[in-house]
Parts: structure tokens; sequence; C-alpha cells
């Protein structure tokens, strides 16, 4: 990762904290894109500030013509955490107080059904070659079973390496997902022998450095790939899709992954206490109000669970209200 040669008046306030973030575990990527473009803004209209004053923030805040909320209010939490962090060493500074700027309705994932599930995966066994993806009609069929199988995020299989798929084990790397946190998945016999059957055929001499879902020239499928394909499959399967913002999205298939887990448990009376943090694991969440916040999704059983989890976990069964907790 190449290091930003910041040159405002904040340039080293920025730098420092850039690295305390990542120093406990952020990856920072975005959030440095926005102090990025706040330097650049600060050194053509404030070079001289010693302060991060209320005027400095809220004309950095102000939204522009064509920006979408989310955005603006993602550039207004980055700048409220730099004004926190400049405060707890002397600076004087402004901080935005928090939900300053309204957000947009929170998404409601999406939950497939069994039948829906189905119908898309079967459509991905018509995908066809593509001289711009040659491995595309093999990596498509499997891509989106193991998003949904194993409740991954899109990122953590498209970055998948060959060495990261134990095909004798029927193990998965994940390393530095969400938070720059590594664990192991296991998958099931069915997805283990689809890997086995196709990596024969896309990586016969395998290199444990080269990407398991290949596109062009051996880098990674993009996301953009990814979507282009989902949306085809989705119309095909025909799932409607509520246009822009509304999904369903490829990640809502980590959500019907933990939304099945949790009714399967429930319907076959398992004890809760001792799996939900197996589902904890499993996720790679950091927090049990991460995992909780799937309790909502499954409304039908949402009361037996609650039940049974608010002696042991009584400190995230408020957060079950609202909470964006899987979002990405």
């Amino acid at each position: 990762m190449s290091k930003i040669n910041y040159q405002g008046p904040f340039k080293d306030h920025i730098q420092n904290h850039v690295e305390f973030k990542r120093a406990v575990g952020y990856k920072y990527v975005t959030e440095e894109g926005h102090f990025k473009r706040f330097d650049r803004f600060t050194l053509e209209k404030y070079p001289q500030a010693t302060d991060l004053t209320k005027h400095i923030v809220l004309d950095w805040c102000s939204k522009k013509t064509y920006e979408a909320q989310a955005n603006q209010c993602s550039r207004a939490s980055v700048i409220r955490q730099f004004g926190k962090y400049l405060d707890s060493i002397g600076v004087k500074s402004y901080i935005l107080p928090k939900g300053y700027y309204p957000t947009e309705k929170q998404y409601m994932p999406y939950i497939y059904t069994d039948n829906e599930l189905m119908n898309f995966f079967v459509e991905t066994e018509k995908c066809r070659y593509s001289s711009q993806c040659p491995y595309r009609h093999l990596i498509m069929p499997i891509l989106f079973r193991m998003i949904y199988m194993c409740g991954l995020r899109v990122s953590e299989v498209r970055l998948l390496k060959v060495a990261d798929v134990d095909l004798e084990n029927g193990i998965l790397t994940i390393h530095h997902s969400k938070k720059d946190n590594s664990r192991l998945v296991p998958t099931s016999n069915s997805l283990v022998e689809r890997c086995r059957h196709y990596s024969k055929i896309v990586h016969p001499f395998p290199k444990e450095e080269d990407f398991y879902f290949p596109a062009l020239n051996g880098k990674p499928m993009t996301i953009g790939n990814v979507y282009k394909n989902f949306r085809k499959f989705l119309w095909r399967a025909g799932i409607s899709h509520g246009g822009r913002g509304r999904g369903p999205r490829v990640h809502d298939f980590r959500h019907t992954f933990a939304v099945h887990r949790l009714k399967k448990w429930a319907e076959q009376e398992k004890d809760l206490t001792v799996y939900f943090p197996v589902l904890k694991a499993y996720m790679g969440h950091d927090s049990f109000e991460e995992t909780a916040y799937y309790l909502r999704l499954t409304a039908d059983v949402f009361p037996n669970i609650t039940l049974k989890l608010e002696t042991h976990y009584p400190e995230m069964i408020p957060e079950l209200a609202g909470g964006t907790y899987e979002t990405n």
C-alpha cells in the first residue's frame, strides 16, 4: 500500500491518525481516500489553519450536488473521528455531533427463499464462455454457491488464493477481511467436490499465489464483474430487483445464510446459547451485536431465540431494535 504524501495544514495529524487506526486493526482504505481529499481541500482553502474549526468542518461536510446521502454521512463520520483524535492529543477541534446529518433509510436485507436459491443456482450453471473472462462459465456456479453456503463476503471470495482452498480437509482460509481479521471456514462435502472438479480444470498446475477465481490475465474477479453476472442470473431466475439501493444484493446471500442457519437450529431445538458463538466465529464477527443483527431478520423464531439468549448475553438484546451491523 503506497503512502500518501499529505501536504495540507493537518498533514502530520492525518498521517498519525491513519497509522493509529491501522495499528488497532482497521484497514482504513476508504477513510484514507476521504483524508486525501480533505487534505487537498484544506491546503487550497485553509492553508494557515492550526485548529479544526466548526467552519472548516461544516464547509468540508457540505453536501455536493452529485453526492449520495450515504457518502456525505461517511465523510462526516471520518471527520468526526478525526476531530475526536485531535481533541485527545490537545489540539483545539470542533467535534461534529453524532448523527448531525440525516442518514438514508436503512436497507433491509433480502432473504432468499429456498426456491429462489435453487432457481438462481440453476441459472449460474447455464453461464457461457467469455473471451473477456475465460473461466467465467466455470467460476460463477461455484462462486455464488460459496458466498451463500459459507456465509462469506464478496471480497472474501474474490480474493481467495489457491493456497487458501484446502481441498483435502474442506477448509477455506480467509485472510485480512473486515477489520483485518482472519479465520478458517469449514465447507460442506458437496461444495468441496465441486471445487475439486473446478480446480482440475482451472488450476491443473496449481501455484499457491494464484487467485482461485481468476479473471483475465490472472487478476481477481472484479466486484463489477460479479455484480453484472449476478443481475443477469437474478433476472433469468425470475427474482425481481427493486432498483438502485433496494436489492436484492449479492451480499444478501450472506444474510440469507445466517438467517437460514438460525432458523434450522431453532427448529432442531439446538441450544442456541452454545451455537450462537459458533455462528459469530464462523462469520468473522467482532462482537455478538453483529451476529445479533440477524435475529431481527428471523422474525418467526425471534421470541424463542430472545428468551434463550437474553440471560447469557443481556447486553446485546436491546440492540435488536435497530443498528447497521452487517451492511458490507
